[in-house]
């Protein structure tokens, strides 16, 4: 599992959504995790830098950014679980070469609240496939 953080804004677009409807920031932390049942010439599940890098590209996007203004959030609420959605979509595809077995996105926005997207990875390879 690696680990990123970063502070990013968003509000919430649902009905009542309270104070949570106004624009706020959180220090988002942000646990990428890779399973996979044999390792590859090197000893390794997947390569530490290419999930680095990968990870470059994801705090360089959202760093203060305001997340509903962005078009991967365009028509939905920005909640936790759409942002781990999108980011294990987003760490999918840059790292399209991994052949581990499944791959879990958990963002936190604070210390007690947190939200999770898994996907297998072989499954998702088919699904981009059929594309």
């Amino acid at each position: 599992m690696v680990t990123r953080e970063l502070i990013a804004q968003h509000f919430l677009t649902v009905p009542n959504p309270g104070e949570e409807g106004d624009i706020h920031s959180h220090r988002f932390t942000i646990e990428i995790e890779f399973e996979g049942t044999t390792l590859n010439e090197y000893g390794y599940i997947i390569d530490i830098d290419l999930v680095n890098g990968a990870l470059d590209e994801i705090e360089q996007r959202y760093t203060d950014a305001l997340l509903n203004e962005l078009p991967e959030f365009e028509g939905l609420n920005p909640s936790i679980e759409n942002f781990a959605r999108i980011l294990s979509e987003r760490m999918s595809h840059a790292i399209s070469e991994w052949t581990g077995d499944s791959l879990t996105v958990r963002v936190w926005e604070d210390e007690m609240a947190w939200a999770s997207h898994s996907r297998s990875i072989s499954e998702w390879i088919m699904q981009e496939r059929d594309i």
